[in-house]
């Protein structure tokens, strides 16, 4: 095994140790008492609290079959999935930036991000918690990596933020309802941050895109017409990760597309 091979598979399982500390902020942080230190990792079924052996990532879910050691209960399959998950981004940014700030900073965005997805499908919030910090250490972060200039950071924080705010207040003036919530807004800052302004328009464009999908499934499916509501954090953060790790392809894409709108 070459030097890049070993970096790439420690980078995996140090996103699967990453991965598991992260289901248990999934888990915890909704809870306005609950701590993510305290207590040690334990069932969420019988509170029985996990031996060593029962909280290695990935390989303790194989190893019990999906299902608690003590009371037999399924284990959901959010652990895993989170696990892996974590485990992809970690290779796949040291492959991309090796060992830089740039992975540094964008392990911690992809690591908030999956939280966010995770958390806003289950409780449909975005924690205030993982935004406002989020988005300062964007811009921090872009002080400090070559991949993102400030200005484009500073850019992307106002755009993202005032984009999404002036769609909710237009939504809201039209049906008097709100049709957006304040933490998708604070989110897209958070990512304007990140990415810079120039991501703005992939992630606008392919959560809109994807989240209609989706909506208008939901609305056959639970056949509640207009008041059928889907969270829509989790579609912004999932164009955002398409961004960090396919920016050359979204970029090709669009030059596909100007190509063919306005030949030469």
């Amino acid at each position: 095994m070459d030097l890049l091979s070993f970096i790439i598979v420690t980078a995996f399982l140090f996103g699967t140790i990453i991965g598991s500390f992260l289901n248990v902020v999934i888990l915890r942080l909704p809870r306005e008492e609950a701590s993510i230190v305290f207590p040690a990792s334990h069932c969420p079924a019988c509170l029985h609290e996990l031996r060593w052996y029962e909280n290695i990532p990935l390989l303790s879910f194989l190893f019990l079959r999906g299902r608690c050691a003590h009371c037999k209960k399924k284990i959901s399959l959010q652990y895993p999935m989170v696990e892996l998950s974590m485990a992809l981004f970690s290779a796949a940014l040291v492959q991309q930036f090796g060992l830089s700030i740039t992975t540094a900073g964008y392990f911690l965005f992809c690591a908030a991000l999956l939280v966010i997805i995770w958390i806003d499908v289950q409780h449909q919030i975005i924690p205030d918690i993982i935004s406002l910090p989020g988005i300062i250490v964007g811009l921090l972060f872009s002080l400090l990596s070559p991949a993102l200039h400030w200005s484009d950071s500073l850019i992307g924080i106002l755009a993202g933020g005032g984009i999404l705010y002036g769609i909710a207040m237009l939504y809201y003036l039209w049906r008097r309802v709100e049709g957006m919530g304040g933490g998708d807004i604070k989110l897209l800052a958070m990512i304007g941050a990140f990415l810079g302004w120039q991501a703005l328009p992939f992630v606008i464009l392919a959560s809109s895109l994807s989240g209609t999908v989706i909506g208008l499934l939901a609305m056959i499916k639970q056949k509640k017409g207009g008041q059928t509501r889907i969270p829509f954090g989790p579609f912004l953060s999932l164009a955002a990760l398409a961004y960090i790790f396919f920016r050359p392809q979204i970029f090709q894409l669009y030059q596909l597309y100007l190509s063919a709108s306005f030949p030469s």
